[in-house]
């Protein structure tokens, strides 16, 4: 019996995809910026990442030697070590210590998969690693997009489709919101920058000056690493 492979389209629908989550493996998936900062952040050896729901458990953590980072609305809060840009995240700074992390919409995500059997974190960044797992896992498989505030992102939907395309030939695919997303990327995928030019995010991310956050988070496969949330922990 072939697995099954879903995308949540939006945090706000997760309610009608959680049924038997206990029993699948969840992608989360924040391509601006959260899961492609989360993996750099591995990848420049980071120990672990805390991620948290609000700023004040981020700061209370600097009691336990935690670095805390917080985004909203696209920008680094102030008081804060750090954001939630990649640039943030070398390995100078980071390698060896844990963070306390909070963002507007990716560590949303990551708490409310958290009864999956594996939540696993995916960016463009680890594409092929992230397929490679979830062919190995033998799991059914959701594909969550964190979005923007409850809404319907293009980055995060792309990424889903580009999982979804990879693995079509193993999975069994039922749902309207996986073909969707593999359509859009068969039309995006020779020019994902140019692409997602017509994107909410990357006009909010123009206007806030973040053009270099954008070229690093479309780059593909530069990292095989697939950090995993597991005891409420990215490790």
């Amino acid at each position: 019996m072939m697995q099954n492979i879903e995308t949540i389209p939006s945090p706000d629908l997760f309610e009608l995809y959680k049924d038997g989550i206990e029993s699948k493996t969840v992608v989360i998936i924040d391509i601006l910026r959260a899961t492609s900062t989360i993996v750099w952040a591995f990848e420049n050896g980071i120990n672990h990442i805390k991620p948290v729901l609000h700023g004040e458990e981020a700061l209370k953590e600097r009691e336990n030697g935690y670095l805390a980072a917080a985004e909203r609305n696209g920008q680094m809060v102030e008081k804060f070590d750090m954001g939630n840009s990649p640039k943030s995240y070398d390995r100078e700074y980071i390698e060896g210590k844990k963070v306390a992390l909070t963002t507007t919409n990716g560590t949303v995500a990551c708490h409310l998969a958290s009864s999956a059997k594996r939540v696993l974190i995916g960016s463009f960044l680890n594409l092929d690693a992230v397929v490679k797992e979830v062919q190995n896992d033998k799991n059914d498989v959701l594909l969550f997009c964190a979005g923007w505030k409850g809404k319907y992102n293009l980055e995060d939907t792309l990424f889903a489709g580009a999982v979804a395309s990879s693995c079509a030939k193993e999975f069994e695919i039922e749902d309207d919101a996986t073909y969707a997303a593999m359509d859009l990327w068969h039309i995006a995928k020779g020019d994902l920058r140019a692409y997602l030019n017509k994107a909410s995010h990357v006009k909010r991310f123009k206007r806030l000056g973040n053009h270099a956050d954008l070229a690093f988070c479309v780059q593909q496969n530069i990292t095989d690493i697939v950090p995993e949330f597991k005891n409420n922990t990215i490790q």
